[in-house]
């Protein structure tokens, strides 16, 4: 993978007292103003002195500079009534980003100058469709040919394409683990190839829970937070865990499969092959399939209506759900201490209801010292946190070519 290899868990250096560095050379500078700008993108400069320890008149000359060679984009901005100089990163060429999931596939476009276009289309052959690797991406690629025609954005303009998939990835190589618990997604030799918009574009693959952890954590829910454990709950459970703006892959790139927690050793098999595993738990599917005896078939969405509504078999479910994300995060947390849980996916629509067991629960088993339980917010990004985060790995390929 073309991506920073490997990023461990560590102890980063504390930022210095604003106006500490007067003397950091313009390499450090520009490097270290790279880096606050990388984990949390759209600073003023008043809080990128803060964020690296740089002197104001260092912060400016540094800004300056990287923004006559192209690195950064500079735009007034007002920030609680007061005008600011707002410093974003830029990149040279359109960003991609792509999400494969088991029943849609969904493309962000990014061309630098505004909003990024995104799309989203489901698969053809229902839900489960996308256990076809290659099913799944042709659909992806399609979906990118469209939005580039449709946005007359030139294929050779593409700086890179990330692209996150519902499978491992083997953090040295960049491929999809050729064993794991979507077997259908098994080596994807050819798919680099099928994504790429134009000859030599770099495609870049992660995890799709890493990358909704990574958007959550550096323009969502828990922007600005050093640590953040993120968890989604979709068909079944996925995670990552990110740090100083890092994703942590771990030796093999299996940290955070947070799914896979076991919590009941003699309870139900999961597809990876043990079981008990959170997602068999707390996945849409699993409680899906345990409303339907007394409920009928369910989509989530009426699921999450009749809970508001009232409904108590469905609250009681999700309160469930809310207890089990509990049990298994809360030795994450103990290990870990982050500074924030974000819970996404589908089912963290429904708010406290599954938020608020969650938090009793760490409560009871982490709280080691008084104000010491981890925040728990919902996400902010939605179904669309993977693709943002592959906007973001691409971004994070196309700058470390740039500032290298």
């Amino acid at each position: 993978m073309t991506s920073p290899a490997d990023p461990e868990v560590r102890s980063a250096p504390v930022p210095a007292r604003r106006g500490t560095r007067p003397d950091a050379a313009p390499r450090d500078s520009r490097g270290l103003l790279l880096a606050a700008l990388r984990r949390e993108d759209g600073l003023t400069q008043v809080e990128l002195c803060r964020a690296t320890g740089l002197a104001p008149a260092t912060v400016s000359a540094a800004v300056a500079a990287l923004a006559a060679e192209g690195l950064v984009r500079v735009s007034a901005t007002t920030r609680s009534g007061r005008r600011a100089t707002r410093v974003q990163l830029a990149h040279g060429g359109a960003l991609v980003g792509v999400h494969c999931y088991l029943d849609e596939v969904r493309v962000v476009l990014d061309r630098g100058d505004g909003e990024p276009v995104e799309a989203v289309v489901p698969l053809p052959g229902g839900p489960g469709a996308g256990q076809r690797a290659e099913h799944a991406v042709r659909a992806a690629r399609a979906l990118l040919d469209r939005v580039l025609r449709d946005s007359g954005t030139d294929p050779a303009a593409v700086a890179a394409v990330g692209v996150g998939v519902p499978a491992p990835v083997e953090v040295r190589t960049g491929r999809v683990a050729g064993a794991g618990v979507r077997a259908g997604w098994g080596g994807m030799v050819a798919a680099p190839a099928l994504l790429a918009p134009a000859p030599g574009v770099p495609v870049l693959f992660d995890n799709d829970g890493n990358l909704g952890a990574l958007a959550e954590a550096r323009v969502g829910a828990g922007r600005g937070r050093r640590t953040v454990v993120h968890v989604a709950l979709g068909e079944g459970v996925s995670g990552g865990i990110v740090v100083a703006g890092d994703v942590v892959h771990g030796r093999t790139g299996t940290a955070g499969e947070l799914g896979h927690l076991t919590i009941d050793p003699d309870g139900p098999v999961c597809t990876c092959g043990n079981r008990g595993c959170l997602q068999v738990l707390a996945g849409a599917s699993a409680v899906l399939e345990l409303l339907a005896a007394s409920h009928g078939p369910l989509t989530v969405p009426e699921l999450l209506a009749l809970a508001a509504a009232g409904d108590p078999g469905c609250r009681r479910v999700l309160s469930d759900v809310g207890r089990h994300l509990g049990t298994a995060l809360a030795s994450v947390c103990t290990v870990l201490d982050p500074d924030v849980l974000v819970v996404g996916g589908a089912l963290a629509a429904a708010g406290d209801v599954l938020l608020d067991p969650l938090r009793e629960v760490l409560a009871e088993r982490t709280a080691v010292t008084a104000g010491a339980v981890v925040d728990v917010v919902a996400g902010r990004l939605g179904a669309g946190a993977p693709a943002r985060g592959a906007l973001l790995l691409a971004r994070d390929a196309v700058l470390a070519g740039a500032a290298g």
